[in-house]
C-alpha cells in the first residue's frame, strides 16, 4: 500500500498517487508489493534495500546513508490484536529522507504514525521534514509510555485474578507481558543509540530549536527505558512471589491430605486387626462391634487433637 500526504493550509491532506511528484509530500508505505517497491525505488532513486529492510521484523535500528538518501530505522511499539498471547510487540519503522520527500516504510499500519493521521499529533507539517522526523521520534516514546501504562493495568488485573485462583494460566499471562517488556527494553536501547548518533551527526539539527528538541527526545526515551526496566523488575518479583504462593498452597494441600490419610488409617488398622481369625479381646462380647467403633472414634479424635495441637493440619 502506498499513500501520499501533504500539509495544505495547515491540514494533512491525502493526495492522489498520480501527484507523487508533489514536493514536500509524505509517502506512507505499508507492506508494499514487489511492483510497488520498483515504482518507489525508480521514482525516488533510492536503493531497494532501503524499502525492504524495514519490512524485516528482526531488523535492528540504525542510520544508513547512500548518495542523497538517508535511511533511519527505529523500533516502534505495536499492539497486535490477532496474537492470542503476546499482544504488545515492536516493529521496525523505516524513515527515508531524500530530496524534497519524506518516506516511511513499515510492515504494518504503524501505531505511531496513525496518531498523525488521526489528528492526535498537532502542529506538524510535511514541509518541515526534519522537524516531522523528530516529532515521529517523540510520538514513538509517548506511545511506548502509553503502552507501558496499559501493561501495568493488565498486570494488576492478572494479579487480582491470581489472588482468587492460583492457576498456571495467570502465570503464563504474566510471562507474556514480561516478554513484551523485554522487547520494549531492547528496542528503546536501540532507539537511544540512533538518536545519539543523530545528535552527534547534526543530520536533523541544523537549527538550535531542533537540537534542543532532540535533546529532550533523548531524555524522554531514557525515561521510557527506565520505566520499562522498573516494570520488568516488578513483574519478575510478582511472578516469583506468586510462584512461591502456588508452591506453598500445594504444600498445604498435600500436608492436609497426608494428615487425613494418617487419621483414616487408625480405624482401618483396628478393623484389620479385629478381622483376623484369632482370639481377640471382646471377640465374644455382644457389644464387640460398638466397642470397636467407639475405640476407633476415640483414637481418631485423639489423633486429630494431636495434629491440631502440633499444627500439622
Amino acid at each position: 500500500m502506498i499513500e501520499i500526504y501533504k500539509t495544505i493550509d495547515k491540514r494533512l491532506t491525502k493526495i492522489e498517487q498520480a501527484e507523487i511528484d508533489e514536493k514536500n509530500s509524505w509517502v506512507y508505505i505499508v507492506s508494499p508489493t514487489s511492483e510497488e517497491i520498483e515504482i518507489i525505488t525508480d521514482k525516488f532513486n533510492i536503493p531497494r534495500d532501503f524499502i525492504e529492510d524495514p519490512l524485516d521484523v528482526d531488523e535492528s535500528p540504525r542510520i544508513e546513508k547512500e548518495d542523497t538518501a538517508t535511511l533511519i530505522i527505529i523500533q516502534t511499539p505495536y499492539y497486535d490484536e490477532d496474537d492470542e498471547y503476546i499482544k504488545f510487540k515492536t516493529i521496525p519503522l523505516g524513515i527515508i529522507l531524500t530530496g524534497d520527500y519524506l518516506l516511511t516504510v513499515s510492515s504494518k499500519d504503524d501505531d505511531v504514525l496513525q496518531n498523525f493521521f488521526k489528528g492526535i499529533v498537532k502542529n506538524f507539517s510535511t514541509n518541515k521534514r526534519n522537524r516531522l522526523i523528530l516529532q515521529i521520534l517523540s510520538r514513538t516514546a509517548t506511545v511506548y509510555l502509553n503502552y507501558l501504562k496499559r501493561i501495568n493495568r493488565n498486570t494488576n488485573v492478572i494479579e487480582y485474578r491470581m489472588e482468587k485462583s492460583m492457576k498456571n494460566d495467570e502465570l503464563m499471562n504474566l510471562l507474556d507481558l514480561q516478554k513484551s517488556l523485554v522487547h520494549f527494553s531492547t528496542s528503546l536501547r536501540s532507539n537511544e543509540a540512533v538518536m545519539d548518533r543523530l545528535y552527534r551527526s547534526g543530520l536533523l539539527t541544523q537549527f538550535e530549536d531542533d537540537k534542543d528538541y532532540l535533546e529532550d527526545l533523548i531524555v524522554e526515551n531514557k525515561q521510557a527505558l527506565e520505566m520499562t526496566n522498573i516494570h520488568t523488575n516488578i513483574l519478575k518479583s510478582t511472578m516469583d512471589a506468586f510462584a512461591s504462593m502456588i508452591s506453598n498452597n500445594l504444600n498445604a494441600v498435600m500436608k492436609f491430605l497426608t494428615s487425613v490419610t494418617i487419621i483414616l488409617m487408625i480405624p482401618t488398622l483396628i478393623a484389620s486387626i479385629y478381622g483376623m481369625n484369632i482370639k481377640l479381646p471382646f471377640a465374644r462380647s455382644a457389644h464387640a462391634f460398638a466397642i470397636t467403633i467407639g475405640a476407633s472414634i476415640v483414637l481418631s479424635l485423639i489423633g486429630i487433637f494431636i495434629f491440631i495441637k502440633r499444627k500439622w493440619f
